[in-house]
């Protein structure tokens, strides 16, 4: 169960495809077992069990008192019945031909008649096929007189007597047979068509008979005209013409004043039957027949009237004729059925499962499925996010100018959104394309100088050069993205003279320069040892001048302290300076000669000793005198025993 038309008139999903094209019964079976711990498949379920057909479905109807559904389909032709009280399929049955309509004669299954494809009516019980009776011609629809109990199938063609008008045949169920029928006006035939007629033939498309009223039955013909009949006097009382073309649906208001009729353009009109001008008009948009009719009312007493083709199902305001709300399926349409006191909606389509809509303004949720209520209320208190990815918004010029102004308010596919509409990227591009046919010239120019544009900025180049402060721009150049260096500095106006004006140059000898910079090098030596030379040699410097004749004396003792000089010499206490092996006993005896050891007293990781180098060459050290191997009686860890020899 899924939200499918978000608005003021929310519309739920219960059961149906998702997709127009049906799936692999592999792939259907591995997808909802994949599907069924996602958190948007949680509130999805299966109302009635086996609600589909393995092709498509042709008709659906609910009983009177709402126990039963009952629904036709193919291949193979077979109609289904399911008890809402159980949401299980009774039982199936397969007939000879394909069901082209059907309709209930008692409250619940158990008396049905079956208009069949191959011009024959099979009457059904729920032992089986109770009586099965061929027609002269094929017939188009079905209505049921309670009053006299006849069942009037509307035919194709003109009747066999020569008098060049269409029929109406009346079965009397109560006798067993047929009566004369009712001859409608359907126009001429070609010379010589035969019993059936030819192809451009004339017929009585569609009946409607005001039951709970006063009973007039209504015809509506490929000529655009709807006659009415009195069964009472069996005679034509009135005609109604002057409509654009073929009448395909007709349906009665439940006071019985009024007529709804749909043609095969898509128009629908509303008529009191006291007025022969129309009280309302409107246009379902899609050009196509109108197939189903039904007069609906609200909770509060509103009057909705639904119109239906084979693309979408519209709900309209029967007072003021505005939209009340839409619902556009997946696949195509061939009936639709209302479920009493509700506001469930049942469809048959072309589809492998049949459609159920719930809206809750139209009415509470069947008795049968009265959980829907719940399951309503819960996914109403859900915040629940829009999101347009795959679309474009458009405000209402922008539609103007892609010749897509008169989708508004006729379907979905423009979801209204603050001051325009959101249009599927699909749409959008095939509009714009009609609209503009070097569209896609022009796109592949602007994608090709992206990709230049792309190309060249992953090139190496070159250092910008500037007559002062290069070093300066080489971080800049360095810290930055290449893409924000003419936004930057070096492309501000401002900062020009920074890299022209010798005024502006850094002075990297400074002690600012050294004290922000501290780790700075210059000229391959750090900034700390060259701020300890300069220090010497400004403190040099200032000896100089305060006594020039002291120069000479400088010199001589330079070179004194060069002969006898102590060097500085730093060692850690961790590292040695190299591997350290291990010798013998014999070899660790003190050398000659005197050998001055440093305090030990230093703490730390490492110590700073001064030791003075003599000039002298270092005497020879003698070496040491070889080990005397021990031969004593003692074991020996190793157990080579030649070792010993």
């Amino acid at each position: 169960m899924k939200l499918t038309n978000p608005g003021a008139v929310p519309v739920y999903t219960v059961s149906g495809p998702s997709t127009a094209r049906p799936l692999p019964e592999w792939l259907a079976r591995r997808r909802k077992r994949s599907a069924k711990y996602e958190p948007e498949e949680l509130n999805n379920f299966e109302l009635l069990q086996n609600f589909d057909f393995e092709e498509a479905s042709n008709c659906v109807r609910v009983s009177e008192d709402g126990n039963w559904i009952m629904s036709s389909g193919t291949y193979k032709p077979q109609f289904h019945v399911h008890n809402t009280q159980e949401l299980s399929l009774s039982f199936a049955r397969h007939t000879k031909s394909e069901n082209t309509t059907f309709i209930m004669l008692s409250q619940d299954y158990t008396k049905s008649v079956h208009l069949q494809s191959d011009r024959s009516i099979e009457f059904h019980t729920p032992m089986g096929c109770h009586y099965e009776v061929r027609l002269p011609r094929f017939g188009r629809d079905l209505a049921y007189l309670r009053q006299s109990t006849e069942v009037l199938i509307p035919s194709v063609g003109l009747s066999a007597d020569g008098s060049g008008m269409g029929e109406v045949f009346r079965l009397d169920l109560e006798r067993g047979q047929f009566l004369r029928p009712w001859q409608v006006d359907v126009g001429e035939d070609e010379p010589g068509a035969g019993l059936q007629g030819s192809i451009n033939v004339g017929a009585v498309n569609v009946a409607a008979v005001a039951e709970s009223t006063h009973g007039l039955c209504a015809f509506g013909t490929t000529l655009g005209t709807v006659e009415f009949y009195d069964p009472r006097s069996r005679n034509r009382v009135a005609v109604l013409g002057g409509q654009e073309g073929e009448i395909t649906a007709l349906d009665y208001s439940r006071d019985g004043l009024s007529l709804a009729l749909g043609t095969g353009t898509g128009i629908v009109q509303v008529f009191d039957l006291r007025n022969p001008r129309p009280l309302m008009r409107k246009d379902q948009g899609m050009g196509l027949p109108i197939k189903n009719i039904i007069h609906l009312t609200t909770p509060t007493e509103e009057k909705k009237l639904l119109t239906a083709d084979k693309r979408i199902i519209k709900l309209w305001d029967e007072q003021t004729g505005d939209l009340w709300t839409s619902i556009e399926p997946t696949v195509e349409i061939n009936h639709v059925a209302h479920v009493p006191d509700s506001g469930m909606l049942l469809t048959a389509n072309e589809g492998k499962q049949m459609h159920s809509f719930f809206i809750p303004n139209l009415g509470l949720a069947p008795r049968w499925c009265h959980f829907l209520d719940n399951m309503v209320h819960e996914m109403e208190n859900e915040k629940r996010v829009d999101t347009y990815d795959n679309y474009k918004f458009l405000t209402i010029p922008e539609l103007k100018q892609l010749s897509l102004a008169h989708l508004v308010g006729k379907t979905n596919l423009l979801r209204p959104y603050m001051h325009g509409y959101f249009v599927h990227s699909k749409l959008y591009d095939q509009a714009r394309l009609i609209a503009n046919p070097y569209v896609w010239e022009e796109e592949r120019a602007k994608r090709v100088k992206e990709k230049v544009e792309k190309a060249r900025e992953s090139r190496i180049r070159g250092v910008k050069k500037v007559k002062v402060n290069q070093k300066l721009v080489d971080k800049i150049v360095d810290r930055s993205d290449k893409k924000k260096i003419a936004a930057g500095v070096l492309g501000d106006s401002r900062f020009g003279k920074l890299f022209e004006d010798e005024e502006f140059k850094v002075d990297e000898m400074s002690r600012e320069f050294r004290a922000l910079n501290p780790s700075t090098q210059i000229g391959g030596q750090d900034v700390a040892v060259q701020h300890v030379k300069d220090d010497s040699s400004v403190t040099s410097n200032s000896d100089d001048e305060s006594d020039p004749e002291s120069e000479v004396e400088s010199k001589k003792k330079k070179d004194k302290k060069s002969k006898d000089d102590v060097v500085m010499q730093v060692s850690s206490s961790k590292i040695a300076g190299g591997k350290a092996k291990d010798t013998a006993f014999g070899q660790r005896a003190p050398r000659t000669g005197r050998v001055t050891k440093a305090r030990t007293d230093v703490v730390g990781e490492q110590k700073i000793t001064f030791v003075p180098e003599s000039k002298k060459k270092k005497q020879a050290e003698p070496e040491a005198a070889p080990t005397r191997k021990r031969h004593d009686g003692r074991r020996s860890a190793s157990t080579n025993t030649f070792r010993r020899l």
